[in-house]
């Protein structure tokens, strides 16, 4: 039986195929305690659901740079198979950038997921990423991207169309500040992010490139981490009304919670199996279900509403759980 990614998506099969979460740290001990929570995470929920990104740029002292590299370096190789392990470098117009790359994708792009590139401003920027990347010999490492400015938003589709971006995240309090008070303090609240037409419009502008061109929209950070509820709202208005399907987390008790907030839920499953088993005993021509007519249009969601379901670690029937015998090999950059 050929595989519904075969049938349904070709060439952009793996477009959408990320975790839901992904986690930012950059303190040695959290970061060790992060690795260690993915992979209690794993265990429990069958499937690796959040990614972890060790983060240089924040997590850096000054002056600690080439020592914070080899710390994360070091933690990457050290991780235990199977894990999902990123980095974030420093931009590329910081002194060390170069050495980042060099360090992290050269010693440890094979054990990488992706590398994340912050404050890209053009799809030259891009270009001289890729160019870092690969003189470390890292030439199949993912790029994740993080626009922070109006400018990076007017050039967004053009620096989501490079090929080796994987997907584009938005960076909130820099995009915010980068105003000059224009957008009050608000804007970088869980109200006014939702509200203020600036950074709405970023956030939809994000979305729509990455859609455009097959890659992953990551929504931002919530800073209230003590409030579920406003994590949990924010989290459910990314992903419910602006086109979101992953999103950072910066401390570990919100994890779960958007995990929740990306998952289907059973009724929304229940539907997806019945009309993909219809579908898959029909050869994929077109089926009825509950007096509607649906054919591979349809299926395309239904199919890739299964697969949030399983990289959310949600119950799946043995009938569609079969197409996912490989799903949580290791996705490694080299």
């Amino acid at each position: 039986m050929p595989h519904p990614n075969d049938v349904l998506l070709g060439s952009q099969a793996s477009a959408f195929a990320l975790p839901v979460c992904d986690h930012y740290s950059g303190v040695e001990s959290r970061m060790v305690k992060s690795l260690k929570l993915q992979a209690e995470f794993t265990e429990e929920f069958g499937a690796c659901v959040f990614d972890v990104t060790l983060d240089c740029e924040d997590g850096a002292p000054v002056g600690g740079e080439a020592e914070h590299a080899e710390l994360v370096t070091s933690l990457a190789l050290s991780a235990p198979p199977g894990s999902r392990v990123a980095a974030r470098v420093h931009p590329v117009d910081h002194g060390s950038f170069e050495a980042d790359v060099a360090t992290i994708a050269g010693k440890a792009g094979h054990r990488l997921v992706h590398l994340m590139v912050p404050k890209v401003e053009t799809l030259a920027d891009v270009e001289r990423a890729v160019r870092s990347v690969d003189a470390a010999g890292a030439t199949a490492l993912p790029l994740h991207v993080l626009v922070e400015s109006s400018g990076a938003v007017h050039r967004v589709f053009d620096i989501a169309s490079h090929p080796r971006v994987q997907s584009l995240s938005f960076g909130l309090m820099d995009f915010v500040s980068s105003h000059g008070g224009a957008i009050s303090a608000d804007g970088m609240g869980v109200k006014g992010q939702f509200s203020h037409p600036l950074v709405v419009r970023a956030k939809v502008e994000i979305a729509a490139a990455c859609h455009a061109h097959g890659k992953v929209p990551s929504h931002n950070v919530v800073t209230e981490f003590k409030d579920q509820d406003a994590l949990a709202h924010a989290a459910h208005k990314a992903a419910a009304e602006l086109g979101y399907t992953r999103m950072w987390s910066i401390h570990p008790d919100q994890i779960r919670t958007i995990i929740a907030a990306f998952s289907p839920s059973q009724a929304e499953i229940d539907v997806a199996v019945d009309i993909i088993e219809r579908a898959a005993a029909a050869d994929w021509a077109p089926v009825q279900h509950d007096g509607r007519l649906h054919d591979r249009a349809s299926y395309r969601y239904y199919w890739q509403l299964i697969e949030r379901a399983w990289r959310t670690g949600l119950q799946l029937p043995e009938s569609v759980r079969q197409w996912f015998a490989t799903a949580d090999a290791p996705s490694h950059g080299v």
